[in-house]
């Protein structure tokens, strides 16, 4: 299947709503947690698609159909010895693609997407948060484990 990419726009707020929701949905979240955080999303991605601080792409078969997304950010963040010069980071987050495209490649078709984008804007050091099944990926594409520990603080 031929496919093509496109970048993320403001018109595409309902999708990357739709595929943040899947991938938590798939990854094993009570459904409780997803629909509390879908709309404090949805109010936070907006103005971000549409000023571009949140961008990325989406992968589109011949009938015009996404099958495949990917968001990407640009974070303000400290130099550090990972990136001793800059102060900021990529950071990738949303990967998602539809269940019946899966295991053809295109998660890694993303992140080449990605680790080119990140480039084009000079920033030399990314980060993602993985789930079990994307982990991986990941790691077969040279992405490592860091020691990033969390807590909720409520």
């Amino acid at each position: 299947m031929a496919l093509t990419h496109r970048p993320l726009t403001p018109d595409d707020l309902d999708l990357v709503c739709r595929h943040r929701a899947a991938m938590f949905r798939d990854s094993g979240r009570p459904e409780a947690a997803i629909t509390a955080m879908t709309a404090p999303f949805r109010a936070w991605l907006a103005p971000r698609l549409a000023d571009g601080r949140y961008f990325g792409f989406a992968l589109v078969d011949a009938e015009g159909a996404v099958v495949a997304g990917i968001g990407l950010m640009e974070l303000d963040w400290p130099p550090h010895p990972a990136h001793p010069e800059e102060a900021r980071r990529g950071y990738v987050l949303n990967v998602y693609v539809e269940p019946g495209h899966r295991r053809q490649g295109l998660a890694r078709r993303l992140m080449t997407l990605a680790e080119a984008a990140f480039r084009e804007r000079g920033i030399t050091y990314a980060v993602l948060h993985a789930t079990a099944a994307g982990r991986p990926l990941y790691e077969q594409a040279g992405w490592a484990p860091t020691t990033e520990m969390a807590k909720a603080l409520i």
